[in-house]
């Protein structure tokens, strides 16, 4: 049995704010946050993988606090789930006032990704967390797994009613 520890995947990078992240509010514009967010979390499930990743979905995204001109970045992920082919992981970007090193929760999410060449695997079985935060997002993660299972069988039911048919016809 191979194991890893969450640090052991710990991605950790600062972003300064600048005015091209801005939307029209004066605040980061979510997709820009996503895209940050996205590469961040890539890195902490490439370290498990060693191989190359496709991100398969991206849920319990909370847009908890804005970030604004003034502030940085830094966004830290965390491997806390590990399946044959993909994992789980843990994105939280904390927001600092570069004016005043006032700091805050502004955003978290979980992110699957899947190891994309269908003859490799997640390389460990055992995944370790090194503190309370660690521990409670890796304790919850076969819940989760069941519910994106049970998501995904849904979501199967509704494509069928999506066409692709032009609007216009």
């Amino acid at each position: 049995m191979m194991k890893v520890t969450c640090n052991d995947t710990l991605s950790v990078s600062i972003h300064r704010v600048f005015n091209a992240d801005l939307n029209e509010h004066g605040t980061v514009f979510g997709g820009r946050l996503l895209e940050l967010v996205d590469g961040e979390a890539s890195v902490a499930a490439m370290r498990v993988t060693r191989s190359t990743v496709v991100t398969a979905a991206m849920d319990h995204v909370q847009f908890l606090k804005p970030f604004k001109l003034q502030d940085s970045m830094c966004m830290e992920a965390y491997v806390t789930g590990l399946g044959h082919r993909s994992l789980e992981v843990f994105v939280k970007v904390i927001g600092e006032d570069l004016h005043t090193g006032k700091r805050f929760l502004g955003f978290t999410c979980l992110m699957t990704y899947v190891v994309q060449d269908p003859s490799k695997r997640v390389l460990y079985d055992e995944l370790e967390p090194c503190n309370d935060e660690q521990r409670t997002m890796v304790s919850g993660y076969e819940r989760r797994r069941q519910h994106r299972a049970e998501n995904r069988q849904y979501q199967q039911e509704m494509l069928k009613a999506v066409t692709i048919d032009k609007p216009w016809e």
